[in-house]
């Protein structure tokens, strides 16, 4: 069925939607003028005989400003350009035949485009996917590409959803890579922002206010998803990345500050559903993950198979927050809720998140979460770093710099073989220390705000650091983000030799076994020592024994099962050691 936006080629031409209730007059802008015609609920319609793949164009709005296509397929000179035509079914796609992997599978990294490679295009990620296979990698994630104002960005900026963003190539150039990666059996991911648009370049509130509501999200005014137009244009989109694209997946930022409406299917349902369509009608594995801050757990089921309005998993800040204070001793800001680090890190491994349903003082002093230990442990996609956690500190520094390796390498080893989903971030599996800092292309005041707004919350670091603090205007700053994928120290081998071995752990031993797991029971005692175990697919009990201090602990372990990974000699756990064991 074709999309409701945007422009399409037909067989005599191009076909061109664009829902404006609040413009008077649209004219279609090529060539030369054309009225567009206007249709019931606001709709404005043309149909352009003999035009070609590639015609650029614009929409005026009642002779008072001329917008892009908020459908549009591509904006080859940004944001304020004009649109171009894209005919999705001219890519000649070489994997035919994939069909995806099951989500038990997976294993993440995420990456950003325009810092993964010097180049920082999708043409330029091809030349490393082979590293990722080699890891153990089975799906890369690749940050926001929804078209944002300026050359460099994260990508939760976008205002043009529909159109992946030019500073990294063109559509076909991003079609290629995905391609190449599901040749070598990769799935691609790609990171979505439904909650709310960029502050520059956006005018659907010009000709098209219904789709706002008076609310406001931290980034800006709420979408209003009762309108079914509205809701259309997010489906749809979802639907445009799994198709015209065909990643094999997506996650949902902020799912917290999306519009529901009480009593109704919300858009994240309707979402899900639409998804589950699609891969029934193709015979794909589509996954779908949240982040969502309210830890709302009836929102989610990984066995949902295909997804029917669930969501496959959801990212544990949790888990994170965990490790990261029991690491660093970090307490401030959302830190402070995890006071008590190697309990909540248990009650993490036992049951998912840490907060569920208790009082969260920095999440306003409100309940938070809903019971999750009844869902399957494939449902956490647990992680130690991500580009939030580095990026949202002042200096973008990495755990590299806040932990030793024997710290960071116990966290990996109970990380990438529990039966959670794992996820890296880029450079992560060899230890990078590449700082990974905020940054963005603004111009004129916005500019000005975003380095205000920087220094007020961050005057502490200003106070500390002075001008060591990066401005994330500047360029050098994206530049310093840019991974160092040659002279890796003797360390760095170590540590990229360490994960590939416990990723092919995890794919022979624990990833077969994953479908159908169970939480378990996990325990921290107060001299560092942490216990859990999950019971697996095939009836055998999964068992973790990890040593999570400084000094050595006496323990006597009754299991007879032979460790799988590491291991003591008698009844002594060295400091930050961990066992795995996989018995009866």
């Amino acid at each position: 069925m074709r999309p409701s936006f945007g422009a399409r080629p037909t067989k005599d031409g191009v076909s061109f939607r664009l829902w404006a209730p609040g413009a008077r007059r649209v004219d279609l802008l090529l060539e030369r003028r054309h009225a567009m015609r206007r249709r019931e609920d606001g709709w404005y319609v043309a149909e352009i005989a003999g035009l070609d793949a590639g015609s650029r164009y614009k929409f005026r709005i009642d002779d008072e400003i001329d917008v892009p296509d908020p459908a549009s397929a591509f904006q080859p000179e940004d944001v304020f350009g004009p649109s171009e035509v894209i005919d999705h079914a001219a890519f000649d796609w070489r994997a035919r035949d994939w069909r995806g992997r099951p989500w038990e599978e997976t294993v993440l990294i995420e990456t950003h485009v325009g810092t993964f490679t010097a180049e920082g295009t999708y043409r330029a990620m091809i030349d490393r996917l082979d590293h990722l296979v080699a890891t153990g990698i089975t799906a890369l994630e690749l940050m926001p590409l929804a078209d944002f104002a300026g050359r460099r960005g994260w990508g939760y900026d976008g205002v043009l959803w529909y159109a992946p963003d030019s500073a990294y190539g063109r559509p076909e150039d991003l079609k290629r890579l995905i391609d190449e990666a599901h040749r070598r059996g990769l799935m691609m991911f790609l990171d979505v922002v439904y909650n709310h648009f960029g502050p520059e370049g956006n005018y659907l509130g010009r000709y098209a206010p219904t789709f706002f509501t008076d609310a406001h999200t931290p980034w800006g005014s709420a979408i209003d998803y009762r309108v079914p137009q509205v809701r259309a244009f997010a489906v749809e989109n979802a639907l445009c990345w799994l198709t015209d694209y065909r990643f094999d997946g997506l996650r949902l930022d902020a799912a917290n500050h999306i519009m529901t409406i009480p009593g109704e299917q919300s858009m994240l349902q309707e979402l899900s559903v639409a998804a589950g369509e699609l891969a029934k009608a193709t015979g794909r594995h589509i996954h779908l993950v949240l982040e969502n801050g309210d830890n709302r757990a009836s929102l989610l089921d990984a066995a949902q198979e295909p997804p029917n309005g669930k969501y496959r998993a959801q990212w544990n800040d949790d888990y994170h927050h965990a490790w990261h204070v029991m690491l660093t001793g970090e307490l401030a800001g959302y830190y402070a809720d995890y006071q008590t680090p190697r309990m909540d890190l248990a009650r993490a491994l036992a049951s998912g998140f840490v907060y569920q349903g208790e009082i969260s003082e920095f999440w306003g002093k409100k309940p938070r979460g809903e019971p999750s230990g009844e869902l399957p442990p494939t449902t956490f996609v647990n992680f130690l770093q991500n580009h939030d956690q580095i990026g949202n500190r002042p200096l973008g520094d990495r755990l590299e710099s806040l932990a030793t390796p024997g710290e960071i390498e116990a966290a990996l080893a109970v990380t990438l073989l529990a039966p959670m989903v794992p996820m890296l971030f880029q450079g992560e599996e060899w230890g990078s220390k590449m700082p990974f800092p905020f940054f963005c292309d603004f111009q004129g005041g916005l500019a000005d705000a975003v380095r205000k707004g920087r220094k007020q919350e961050y005057a502490w670091a200003y106070e500390k650091y002075g001008d060591d603090v990066p401005d994330p205007l500047d360029p050098a700053t994206m530049e310093s983000a840019v991974l160092d994928w040659t002279g890796r120290t003797a360390q760095q081998h170590a540590r990229l030799a360490l994960v590939r071995d416990l990723l092919t752990l995890r794919r022979k031993e624990i990833a077969p076994r994953l479908k159908g797991a169970r939480f378990g029971a996990a325990e921290a005692a107060d001299n560092g020592l942490l216990t859990a175990h999950w019971r697996m697919e095939d009836g055998a009990t999964l068992r973790l024994t990890a040593n999570l201090s400084d000094k050595d602990i006496t323990h006597t372990d009754n299991d007879a099962a032979t460790p799988i990974w590491g291991g003591a000699a008698g009844n002594r756990l060295p400091p930050w050691s961990v066992v795995w064991r996989l018995g009866g």
